[in-house]
């Protein structure tokens, strides 16, 4: 299937996202995580446009999309909510299918547990769940809060292959697929990161959107949740106890990979053909 680009303004803001298989009925969400984009999702909605309308937004202040004008206030789980029920809406979309990797599943829940809530009928959560770890948050910060320039394409790809190296073992081409849909210029020509680095404050500036029990137990629909193995955003603690509160999600675990699995094997995508198909 064919990957359309579209934009749309969502609550005042643009917001880019990629289609695929528009031609399909039922519909999957895909939201990516922190500093990352809706082109992570590409080999995964390649192969699920066979069955579903795949979309893939770039969040706000990410890839294609507008950067917040009030960042302190817009980068958050609220205005957030506010863009994906305003996209739904522009779309014609009722029910969904939504697929979350890291802060995209932590919306996910704050969505399906809250404004979403009847509507999500499968949520698959990528590494992640109601609350992150203190020491997770500081290594995100650490390294996505003052991003560095880069003199050429391939130099800022060898950084991603050490900054994300807990994605697991992934081919060149990946990674080569990673640093094309991940940069950009500076005023001084210089090539960095995709994202508006104001939105790391959210880390800071919105404690409350890193802890979601609440809205995880009003969750009514199926739930699948991945963990990577060696993942410090997603303890094996917190995994275990989200499979017997709230919907009580089926877990999965992925060998040799951290935070996250990037959903782009075939192991990975027949569980999840299997769990959206149920």
């Amino acid at each position: 299937m064919t990957m359309a680009s579209r934009y749309l303004a969502c609550v005042g803001r643009e917001l880019h996202f990629t289609e695929w298989g528009a031609e399909n009925i039922e519909v999957v969400l895909c939201w990516h995580g922190l500093a990352r984009t809706g082109r992570d999702f590409d080999a995964l909605a390649r192969h699920l446009s066979g069955r579903y309308r795949v979309i893939c937004p770039d969040l706000l202040g990410r890839g294609c999309s507008e950067w917040a004008l009030e960042p302190e206030h817009e980068y958050c789980f609220a205005f957030y909510g506010e863009i994906a029920l305003d996209l739904c809406s522009q779309l014609g979309i009722e029910r969904m299918r939504w697929i979350g990797t890291s802060m995209g599943g932590l919306l996910g829940i704050t969505l399906a547990g809250g404004a979403l809530r009847g509507r999500v009928t499968h949520l698959v959560l990528n590494d992640v769940g109601p609350d992150v770890p203190e020491g997770a948050v500081q290594r995100i910060a650490a390294y996505g809060g003052n991003p560095p320039t880069f003199e050429t394409l391939t130099v800022l790809e060898g950084w991603l292959r050490t900054v994300y190296a807990p994605f697991g073992p992934q081919t060149d081409a990946t990674w080569r697929h990673l640093a094309e849909t991940s940069w950009r210029r500076t005023d001084a020509g210089k090539i960095t990161v995709h994202y508006d680095p104001r939105l790391m404050g959210h880390l800071t500036s919105h404690p409350g959107d890193w802890d979601q029990w609440e809205a995880y137990d009003l969750i009514q629909c199926k739930t699948l949740l991945f963990r990577g193995m060696g993942s410090d955003v997603l303890s094996r603690e917190t995994a275990e106890a989200m499979t017997q509160r709230g919907p009580r999600c089926r877990l999965v675990e992925i060998e040799y990979c951290g935070h996250a699995p990037m959903l782009n094997v075939m192991a990975e995508q027949q569980v999840i053909d299997e769990f959206l198909g149920s």
